[in-house]
Order: C-alpha cells, then sequence, then structure tokens
C-alpha cells in the first residue's frame, strides 16, 4: 500500500498542503533555515553538496536577497555517529548562502544542534540576545508542521515559507497514463515512509511536550 503512488501522494499532501503560501510573505527580523539539505565537504567532494532538501538554504537565501530580512540564520550541527560525520551543517549552508550573494555579515551559524527540537532552542538563545523573536522559518514542506509546532512552543512568533514540496498543484490530464499510478514505486515507498516518520514524530514531541 505504501509503495501505491496515489496514497502516497494523498498522504505526503496531508503534511505538505497545511502551510501551503498565502501572497506575499512579510518583513520579519530573521529568516532561519533549518538543516538537513546538504552533505559535508568530504573527500572526494570538490564542495559542500545538497540532496533533496537542498532547496531550504537556496530559498531562504532567495528570501533574505528579496528583501524579508536583515538576517539569516543556519542552524544544524553534525553528529559523527550519524552518516559521515564532517563539518556542521551550519557551515554548509553559510557557505552556499555566501555564494549565492548573501553577505557574511549578514549570516549567523547555530552549529550545536542535531534535531529539531535543539534547532528551536539554540536560536532561540541566540536571537533573544538581539531582541529578536519574529521569524520567517524555512523547511522542507514535508517537515513544516512539526516545525511550526516545536518552534511556536520555544516562544516564536514564526510565519512558515515552506520549500521542496514533493507534491505539487498542476493541471495536466495524465488520460491512461494515470494507472501507472497504481503500480509499486520505490520513490513512492520512500516519501510514504517520510510522512509517516513526520506524523510519528510530531506525535512523540506532543507528548513530551515538546509541540
Amino acid at each position: 500500500m505504501g509503495s501505491n503512488e496515489f496514497l502516497s501522494q494523498l498522504l505526503v499532501r496531508s503534511l505538505e498542503w497545511q502551510y501551503l503560501p498565502k501572497g506575499n510573505l512579510p518583513q520579519v527580523e530573521a529568516i532561519v533555515v533549518l538543516g538537513g539539505g546538504t552533505r559535508p565537504r568530504l573527500s572526494p567532494r570538490p564542495w559542500y553538496e545538497v540532496n533533496e532538501a537542498g532547496d531550504r538554504i537556496l530559498y531562504g537565501s532567495l528570501l533574505y536577497k528579496q528583501g524579508h530580512a536583515p538576517l539569516l540564520v543556519v542552524t544544524g550541527g553534525r553528529a559523527e555517529w550519524y552518516g559521515e560525520g564532517g563539518n556542521p551543517e551550519s557551515e554548509d549552508m553559510a557557505a552556499i548562502a555566501e555564494f549565492v550573494g548573501v553577505p557574511s555579515q549578514a549570516i549567523i551559524q547555530e552549529s550545536q544542534s542535531l534535531n529539531t527540537r535543539e534547532n528551536a532552542v539554540n536560536t532561540k538563545q541566540i536571537l533573544s540576545k538581539r531582541g529578536i523573536n519574529q521569524i520567517l522559518l524555512v523547511t522542507s514542506a514535508l517537515h513544516m508542521p512539526r516545525s511550526m509546532e516545536i518552534f511556536r512552543k520555544v516562544g516564536f512568533e514564526c510565519i512558515a515559507a515552506p520549500t521542496d514540496f514533493l507534491v505539487v498543484q498542476h493541471e495536466n490530464n495524465k488520460g491512461w497514463a494515470s494507472i501507472l499510478d497504481l503500480l509499486p514505486s520505490a520513490e513512492a515507498l520512500k516519501n510514504t515512509t517520510n510522512a509517516i516518520k513526520e506524523y510519528i514524530g510530531l506525535f512523540i514531541y506532543q507528548m513530551v511536550g515538546w509541540a
């Protein structure tokens, strides 16, 4: 069932479309970009690399360049025991942001967090010292519902700025080709799995009072 494209899209859409953009985003005090979209600069990689969620830092940088906030906060450490290790994700994102034109003095790195809860707590500590509470929160659309609950719980006034959508609106009629959506798909199974993880994560965070 989970590998069925039609059912997978329904489940993913139930999360991704909770915070669909409505008109232009406002100006705020800071843009906060969550980690999870980069790979460390480890040999033989010539530079920092992005994965599917790499849209996060690209979109956050775009919002900065559009004048939505004077600061861009990039968050995320990197656990040695999880994956390849290497430099903090915040370093990856800061380098990419500078590459696309965000000035280094406008970038703040939060490099110690290992999960979304720590992203929120650590970022709150950093920005509270500057008297900043209103933010645009940038993360993958699938991850946005849980992230918004967590950041609101620590006291932020946050506005969702989702990106990295897996399910989009379209008017194309596939006709008979739509029958292919009923066939098992590895991509659909992956998306279903990630959506279920988000629901489980939100439930657990709510149970422990983090969301």
